[in-house]
């Protein structure tokens, strides 16, 4: 099969290329200072620039991006599955972030390498591109930065697209640029959309060979759980019951905490587990929880909770897998507020069951599907979630209802996995042929 021939640059891409000469370096300090301040190495920070690491392993090397933690685990559950089907070859993860970056090292199997992701200007793409030599790229969800795309597929690598998503407004400022959105979209072999939405949505912005595949974070493996940690805390419990606040933002613990306030009225000895998104702000919420007269223990202090403690505060990274297996009762946050939601799949992958928020732009083809399916409820202020929060630990039966929806819903968005991966296959083998 003959490709079309690619559409031509526009005058847009060209100014947007000049600009990154100018703009990378001073991006470069910024992520630099960052990195750095999360502990990452000065010869790792400059793989940002393109300077490599490690060397490039041989055979066959297929490259894998995803921006954050997020999008880096449904590409780790590309390379798991690829790995058994393509036993001889190697994989390459880029991402963006120091939490991402840690979550690669300590999951990634043997044949695969985590580099961070050069900016998106020549000289980085250029240095990335020459060392690495890649046999094809995967990029996950909605990375799409033109001038690692363009220069990638200049050099006759094919590119997918996989697990992709747009939001509305997105959507709407590449209409705006029709050029250029057909042409950034033109740079990929295959686009792997999460519904027929979306698969439209990128039809419309020129993309070729689109096809709704499903949402690839529901095939990715559990979360790690430490039995250690977990036992541990449950003898520190003795059977009290827990439910779990993961992955709240500033804003939301007001109105998690008030309701919490509210169930102790009715669960004297309930305790509320308090995961949020960004462990850092842990001093600020120790003040917040004491400010609402809720006696609270902090996680990262290497405390446990003691029989008087309402608030037990996670403020730990790598642990959300061991919360999870703790309590059927999650609510997700990034989602009281138009924040886009998190990730219901690790949840459901859990055994539990999921309350959200209304504001899940980031899994609008996930939350309303599951809600319908009875694996989720939508709460939008604390007597909602008082009230929903209550309903599961009255109505055992109805909290094993829920539960069983979420497992339900998940191995039906599971199966489409293999969509996924026959896909990419097809493109490999393609790749390889055309070699």
């Amino acid at each position: 099969m003959t490709r079309p021939q690619r559409r031509a640059a526009t005058p847009l891409f060209h100014l947007y290329r000049a600009a990154t000469t100018v703009l990378v370096p001073l991006a470069y300090r910024k992520i630099r200072q960052k990195l750095a301040a999360q502990g990452i190495s000065d010869a790792r920070q400059r793989e940002r620039l393109g300077y490599p690491t490690q060397s490039r392993p041989k055979g066959q090397l297929i490259w894998l991006h995803g921006a954050s933690v997020g999008e880096s685990l449904a590409a780790l559950t590309l390379i798991e599955h690829l790995s058994t089907l393509r036993p001889d070859a190697h994989f390459l993860l880029t991402s963006g972030t120091a939490t991402s970056a840690e979550m690669a090292q300590k999951r990634l199997p043997s044949n695969a390498i985590h580099q961070f992701a050069p900016l998106d200007g020549s000289q980085p793409v250029n240095r990335f591109l020459s060392h690495w030599k890649p046999d094809a790229a995967i990029f996950v969800e909605s990375e799409l930065w033109p001038v690692t795309l363009h220069d990638t597929a200049k050099r006759n690598i094919p590119i997918a697209l996989v697990n992709a998503r747009l939001s509305q407004k997105s959507f709407a400022n590449w209409r705006k640029r029709p050029d250029t959105a057909a042409f950034v979209m033109d740079q990929f072999s295959l686009v792997l959309a999460q519904n027929d939405a979306v698969a439209t949505q990128l039809t419309q912005l020129g993309a070729r060979d689109v096809h709704p595949a499903g949402n690839l974070k529901a095939g990715a493996a559990p979360l790690p759980v430490d039995h250690t940690t977990l036992n541990d805390l449950r003898n520190h419990l003795q059977g009290r019951p827990v439910w779990i606040a993961s992955s709240t933002h500033p804003g939301e613990e007001d109105t998690v905490l008030a309701a919490h306030k509210a169930l102790l009225e009715q669960f004297p000895d309930l305790l509320l587990l308090l995961a949020p998104r960004h462990p850092e702000r842990g001093s600020d919420l120790m003040t917040q929880i004491q400010a609402a007269d809720l006696t609270v223990v902090q996680r990262s202090a290497g405390k446990m909770p003691t029989p008087a403690t309402q608030v037990y505060l996670a403020d730990t990274l790598g642990e959300v897998g061991t919360w999870y297996a703790l309590s059927p009762i999650v609510f997700l946050g990034g989602s009281l507020l138009p924040i886009g939601g998190h990730n219901p799949f690790e949840v459901a992958r859990a055994g539990a069951a999921v309350l959200t928020g209304p504001g899940y732009s980031n899994f609008m083809e996930t939350f309303p599907a599951l809600i319908d399916a009875g694996g989720a409820v939508e709460v939008a202020t604390a007597s909602q979630l008082l009230a929903a929060v209550t309903e599961w630990l009255q109505n055992a039966d109805t909290q094993t209802r829920a539960q069983t929806a979420a497992q339900h819903y998940l191995a039906q968005q599971t199966d489409q996995l293999d969509q996924t991966l026959s896909a990419i296959v097809q493109m490999l083998d393609h790749a390889k042929r055309a070699t």
